[in-house]
Formats: structure tokens, C-alpha cells, sequence
């Protein structure tokens, strides 16, 4: 369905009164791979800053590539331009982070999501009527909300207007930045349910972008760990959560409680120290050693490769097999909606 091969997204620095001059780059997307199988649902985590949502702005080219290909159904998006790469948006959309900001205040429901529909000619007449009721049930939205305008609804109410306006171009292929995230944790869970429900129907792809492992974890099949601009760790799932192979990975997971106090009391736990340092000057080597408690001399200076450690599970770590050898299995961390 989808397939990223070394996207990179460099926004310049530049500098000068009368003419800037480029002095530097922040290089948000630094050599992301990824595949998502058709039907499947990819998680992608990572602190704030680690250029998450930048990779799925890329995919859709709402940002613009620095390099790197994005092929999306044997069609190459990142060579697409003008009207070619408008028709091909229709089937890839986007739920945005901020239920508010993402609808405009100026229209109502009706408008929001026929307005779609008229744009790519799916449905003509009074059938458009009949396809917005059509979504509104679909995302548990009551027929009268059509006429309402954003700011009459809930938060969670705005989402799934969202989800809606999503789902109104018919696509194959969702991205999800953060959809839960501005949620109240009870509103989370009947949305997350909600998308997960849509895709069985509707057999849907998600690019599921978080911070939230115990979201991802209920929702994803496949997990990327995302950190400074680069894939560091990937795999199904079930690994990812019981068996880690990358030191950033072990401290993600260390932050997230278990509902068990036994566990949480006794649990060995990787606290990260310093901050995220910048996309603008990255550090040499791996560029996690500066935070990572496992750091040699050869981190410092050579840039691990995103290699496969154990079959089906990848890591760039130099050395992950030890880290694999070292640590225990983890209690699950299970905090399903």
C-alpha cells in the first residue's frame, strides 16, 4: 500500500537583511523507511520534536520532500505535481492533532464534509446530501449536526467531524497525527474504537502518529520508534512491547505506568537524562548517545544502521544483540481503551 524509502525534510536556516543566505538546515526527516502492507495499521512514536508528524505531512506533500521517494499504490507521490497530485490526495487523507483549528469556523457541518465530494465529483445532486448523513452515522454523529457550525460541538464531537470530512473522499489510506491527543483520556477511547471499527469496515490503512504507546499499542500492528529524524526501531507490536532492542525504546516504555502496583513497584526502570537536542546540529554518530545509558566510544563516532537484529525486528543500535541479552521480558503494558 505504501512504501518511504529515505525521505529526508530539511528546512533551510537562513539569515540576512536585504538577502537571506541559507546557513544551515533542521533537518526535521532525516532518512525515514517505512512499509505499511494493505489493510494494516503502522504506529509511529517518538517524543515531541522527533519529526513524527513532519513525515506524515511529507507523504501527503503538504510539506516539501528534500529527497526520498513515496510510492502510495504503484503510484510515485513524491513526482507528482498540479492536478495528478491532487487526484492522488483523494485517496490518502489526513486527521489532524487539533479538532478546532483543522475545520473551518465559517461552515457547517453540511459544508464541511460535502465540500470533498463536490471537489473530486463522487456524487452529484441530492445523492451528496444522502452521502453526508451516510457520514455522520457512520462516526456516531446525530443527522441534525449538519447544520451546526465547529464551535457548537465537543471536542470529541469535533473529531469525529474530522474523521468524517476524512472519509468523505472515499481514500484507502489514513493518516492519523495525534488524533486523540487534545482529548479527554475517556473521549480517547471511544475514538480510538471508533477508527478501529471504521477500518474493519471500511478495510482501511492507517499511519497512526503518537506519543501515546498504550494507544498505539490497542490499535497498531506494526510499531516504528521514531527519534531526531530517524527510524530506530521497528517491528510487530507484540515485540515492540515485550521485548525492545534499542535503549530509547526501553526508556519510552519506562514512562508509561502499568496498571498493577506490584509491577510498577518493582519494575526496572531507563530514565532519560538532558533534552532532545537539536534537528539543527544532531549529534555525531548515533544520534541518541547523548541521552543513552548504554553509550561506548564507537556511538559517538559511527551512525548505526537500521538493521535486522532478530527475525521481523529491526533496531539501529551497535549494540542491541547485548541489549537483547541483558534485559529481561517486560510485563506487558496493557492500558487498552
Amino acid at each position: 500500500m505504501l512504501t518511504v524509502r529515505d525521505l529526508k525534510v530539511h528546512f533551510p536556516i537562513t539569515k540576512g537583511v536585504f538577502f537571506d543566505r541559507v546557513v544551515g538546515a533542521v533537518r526535521a526527516v532525516d532518512g525515514v523507511d517505512l512499509t505499511i502492507p494493505d489493510g494494516a495499521t503502522l504506529g509511529l512514536v517518538g517524543e515531541s520534536g522527533c519529526g513524527k508528524s513532519t513525515v506524515g505531512k511529507a507523504i501527503l506533500r503538504l510539506v516539501p520532500l528534500t529527497s526520498g521517494t513515496v510510492r502510495f499504490d504503484d503510484v510515485e507521490l513524491s513526482a507528482l505535481h498540479g492536478e495528478a497530485l491532487r487526484t492522488a490526495r483523494r485517496k490518502v487523507q489526513m486527521i489532524f492533532q487539533d479538532p478546532y483549528a483543522s475545520l473551518d469556523p465559517r461552515q457547517n457541518v453540511e459544508s464541511i464534509l460535502a465540500e470533498p465530494i463536490r471537489t473530486h465529483a463522487l456524487r452529484k445532486g441530492a445523492a451528496i446530501d444522502t452521502r453526508v448523513v451516510e457520514l455522520l452515522d457512520s462516526v456516531g454523529l446525530p443527522r441534525t449536526a449538519a447544520g451546526r457550525y465547529p464551535h457548537e460541538f465537543s471536542g470529541g464531537q469535533r473529531q469525529r467531524i474530522g474523521i468524517a470530512r476524512a472519509l468523505a473522499a472515499e481514500p484507502s489510506l489514513i493518516i492519523a497525527d495525534e488524533p486523540v491527543s487534545a482529548l479527554d483520556v475517556s473521549i480517547q477511547a471511544q475514538v480510538v474504537n471508533l477508527l478501529a471499527d471504521l477500518q474493519e469496515q471500511l478495510d482501511l490503512t492507517y499511519l497512526f502518529i503518537s506519543h501515546d504507546l498504550a494507544i498505539v499499542r490497542h490499535i497498531a500492528d506494526d510499531v516504528a520508534v521514531m527519534y531526531l529524524g530517524g527510524i530506530v526501531e521497528t517491528t510487530s507490536a507484540e515485540l515492540l512491547y515485550t521485548r525492545p532492542l534499542h535503549p530509547y525504546t526501553l526508556a519510552l516504555l519506562s514512562a508509561v505506568p502499568i496498571p498493577d502496583p506490584i509491577v510498577e513497584d518493582t519494575r526496572r526502570r531507563t530514565v532519560l537524562e538532558g533534552d532532545l537536542p537539536s534537528p539543527a546540529n544532531p549529534p555525531s554518530g548515533c544520534r541518541f548517545h547523548t541521552r543513552c545509558v548504554y553509550v561506548r566510544d564507537r556511538c559517538v563516532t559511527e551512525r548505526p544502521e537500521l538493521r535486522e537484529v532478530e527475525p521481523g525486528h529491526m533496531a539501529a543500535c551497535h549494540f542491541a544483540e547485548e541489549i537483547a541479552v541483558s534485559i529481561s521480558p517486560r510485563p506487558a503494558v496493557d492500558q487498552r481503551p
